[in-house]
């Protein structure tokens, strides 16, 4: 039937510990020592993180900071050179005013004068018009 040999047994026992104790050298201790080694790492790396955030943080306001200061630049550039463009813009009026103005009253002396031109002209001519008038009511 079923024979149970101490011999091979022992033998058997001892081959499976040799084994264990060969797999527990090469193969699980360096595992161990491996996954330890990456959960430090992962421990490490995420520390670094915390502190990355602070930095970033700290930049992002510094770049607001910036950003608004630049705003704030900006507005006050753009206030300044719609000023000065407005000036230039009403002084450039001030000077057409001024020219049409002379224009206008150049303009309002040559009237004058050719009306009383026209006047003298026309004052000289009434006794023509008289003469005129009188012959038509002649011949009526």
């Amino acid at each position: 039937m079923l024979d149970i040999n101490p011999i091979l047994l022992i033998a058997t026992l001892i081959v499976f510990l040799a084994l264990i104790v060969t797999l527990n050298s090469w193969l699980y201790n360096p595992l161990f020592a491996y996954m330890n080694k990456r959960d430090e790492d992962i421990k490490r790396d995420l520390q670094k993180v915390g502190s990355n955030d602070d930095e970033i943080n700290e930049l992002y306001s510094k770049a607001e900071s910036i950003i608004t200061n630049a705003k704030l630049e900006t507005a006050a550039l753009r206030e300044k050179v719609i000023t000065d463009a407005k000036e230039l813009a009403e002084s450039k009026l001030e000077a057409k005013r001024a020219e049409l103005a002379k224009e206008y009253s150049e303009f309002e002396q040559s009237l004058a004068q050719s009306r009383e031109q026209l006047m003298g002209d026309l004052k000289s001519q009434v006794p023509l018009f008289t003469e005129a008038v009188k012959a038509k009511f002649s011949q009526i």
